[in-house]
């Protein structure tokens, strides 16, 4: 049996005539840029999200890059962050002219580890960026205390993680800006690109607002150098749409999950695979579902033969990226995150998975590990 790693069309089958006519109502209309569409769904989200203000952005990397730029990034400033991420949580950064310092993380959650911070920060260091890795919160209270005694901005990443909670608040909720991707292939994926910022700060909104369109914040007055970075109305229109279904999808990701561990553990493999922990008080949504594994890439191999869907997140930490040797880190540096990057494997989670398609994928593991004894 083929088990796709994500099987979009089968959500799709779903919501087709919802979607369908929302597209159709928004070409009635013509109005594709911003507008009234993209207004509705940042209220819309606002209110799913337990904050003030959202803004539409074109990505979850111009979501993080605006933000920077709002809090007043400028070049040599340092940002906190971990290397066992998507490349452009560091790469904005970069992009700005600052300078990433790669915090490790912690062995069980994989996100960042806030007793490490203090240690990384300098008279340098503006803003922090933990990353809500894989579906599940950072341990934000530490990370906010620590941030807020040192007077440090906190921009959480947020782009895997919309619906995820840590003691009833919402990921992109607690720092003083959160930013989420709405590519495809997350939780609630749009029709393209699209990301979205999220704050309680009326000025912080006013500044991002205007950035995303240049800075301006009438026609043709620039007040700041911005960038074209605007939700179009057909994204808006379509994620409005699917954002009702979201915690209902969440729900049959956290169902899988707690259906792998069953599996797993029915099959005798612990000797062999770590399973994803969820931290106490975290409300995890599983944007991927990622174990570690024992000889992991000669296990991928076995599951390619099988056709069992299957993706490493993330096979090179940043900080050994070769882009990022000017840096001077060195292997070894960042040892937990290192050895993530060998043994974490991420398999199929998404809402429509069957029990038989999950027995499949577990069985296809068994196979391999009690067949190489």
């Amino acid at each position: 049996m083929k088990v796709p790693l994500l099987d979009l069309k089968a959500q799709f089958r779903q919501i087709r005539s919802d979607v369908l006519s929302v597209i159709e109502a928004v070409c009635d209309e013509q109005g594709f840029i911003l507008g009234q569409r993209v207004e509705d769904f940042e209220t819309a989200i606002a209110a799913y999200l337990g904050c003030r203000y959202t803004v539409g952005v074109a990505s979850g990397s111009d979501a993080l890059l605006l933000s920077l730029m709002a809090v007043g990034l400028e070049p040599g400033d340092e940002v906190l962050t971990v290397p066992f991420t998507f490349f452009s949580t560091a790469g904005v950064v970069s992009r700005l002219q600052g300078v990433p310092v790669f915090v490790d993380i912690q062995p069980d959650t994989l996100t960042m580890d806030p007793d490490q911070i203090e240690r990384r920060l300098t008279p340098r260091t503006k803003a922090i960026i933990p990353v809500h890795l894989f579906g599940q919160c950072a341990n934000m209270e530490t990370i906010m205390d620590v941030a807020n005694h040192h007077g440090v901005k906190v921009i959480e990443d947020a782009c895997q993680s919309i619906g995820a909670s840590r003691h009833g608040c919402k990921a992109g909720t607690f720092g003083h800006a959160g930013c989420l991707s709405f590519f495809p292939s997350k939780n609630l994926g749009g029709i393209g690109d699209g990301g979205l910022v999220a704050m309680n700060d009326r000025d912080l909104r006013e500044q991002i607002l205007a950035l995303r369109v240049h800075g301006s914040r009438s026609d043709y007055h620039h007040d700041h150098i911005g960038l074209n970075s605007r939700l179009d109305a057909l994204g808006a229109a379509v994620l409005h749409v699917k954002l009702r279904y979201l915690d209902g999808w969440n729900d049959k990701r956290a169902r899988n999950a707690a259906t792998y561990e069953r599996l797993f553990t029915d099959a005798g493999l612990g000797e062999h695979v770590t399973l994803p922990m969820t931290d106490s008080g975290n409300v995890h949504v599983f944007n991927q579902y990622t174990i570690r594994a024992r000889a992991r890439d000669a296990l991928m191999a076995h599951l390619k033969e099988r056709n069992i869907g299957h993706r490493v997140y993330y096979p090179v930490p940043l900080h050994l990226q070769e882009c990022y040797q000017p840096l001077g880190y060195q292997k070894g540096d960042l040892p937990v995150s290192e050895r993530a990057a060998q043994e974490a494997l991420s398999l199929p989670i998404y809402p429509e998975l069957t029990d038989e398609q999950m027995e499949q994928v577990v069985a296809s593991i068994g196979e391999y590990y009690f067949g190489h004894a």
